[in-house]
């Protein structure tokens, strides 16, 4: 039996300006539990994006938040962000040196070491052999697995996505959704997904959650069609359409 990782209570995210005051979140409840692949649809500015800021410790809010055993009060390695933006690594490292760098912030001064973890990360990835390159020199999915593989190095418990593949070509979009499985398969990670494409959150997730435009979660099931999925898989069309429906209302 997986072990509970996450647990979200009456999670509820307020932003105040000047002299108005918007609730975002109102409420949420959620048990994650380790090794889930949890993808997480809904309607732009219903909350999602908060949500996974408020688990990795970005935003400040109200009811209380366990990760790993402990009360989220602040970001920590166990819970490692990847973001939709590209430019998300230091252009002036190399990219085995942006892997190397948080490992370095937590003490760890072995060279050997240091090269080892970062040259096993770059393989899971599929990027053996860009250690040198620098960030300018990458596509824009090289960056995105560039980020994947400094979570892996750090080895997180938990990986936070936000709309990670959204604005690449769809070739590349597919490519690294296939790599993204094989990846977690591989590794056991517990990862956290924000997307807007019904058919990324059911060929990645183990399971799936749907928000409304008021920020609660209508859906909550588990993706229950076999990997790999296509749209040719038993019960993808049914599934899509449910998801498609709940998207709308």
């Amino acid at each position: 039996m997986n072990k509970e990782i996450l647990k979200i209570e009456n999670l509820t995210k307020t932003y105040h300006s000047q002299n108005v005051s918007a609730t975002i979140l109102k409420n949420i409840n959620l048990t994650i539990e380790k090794g889930e692949f949890v993808c997480i649809l809904g309607p732009s500015g219903c909350g999602k994006s908060t949500l996974i800021r408020c688990v990795a410790g970005f935003e400040d809010f109200e009811g209380k938040i366990t990760a790993c055993g402990k009360e989220v009060k602040k970001p920590g390695t166990d819970r490692m962000m990847v973001f939709q933006d590209f430019n998300q690594l230091y252009p002036w490292k190399t990219v085995e040196k942006n892997i190397q760098y948080p490992l370095k912030v937590q003490g760890m001064k072995d060279k050997k070491m240091l090269k080892e973890i970062s040259d096993d990360a770059l393989r899971k990835v599929d990027l053996d052999g860009k250690q040198k390159n620098y960030p300018h020199e990458l596509s824009g999915g090289m960056k995105q697995r560039v980020a994947i593989a400094k979570a892996l190095a750090l080895k997180s418990d938990i990986i936070l996505m936000d709309e990670p593949f959204a604005a690449l070509d769809a070739m590349t979009r597919n490519k690294l959704q296939a790599e993204l499985h094989l990846i977690h398969e591989q590794s056991g990670v517990t990862v956290i997904f924000i997307t807007h494409n019904i058919q990324e959150a059911l060929v990645l997730g183990t399971r799936v959650l749907v928000m409304d435009k008021k920020g609660n979660i209508i859906i909550d099931e588990q993706n229950r069609i076999p990997k790999p999925v296509t749209p040719a898989s038993e019960g993808y069309g049914e599934t899509w359409n449910r998801l498609h429906d709940a998207l709308g209302q």
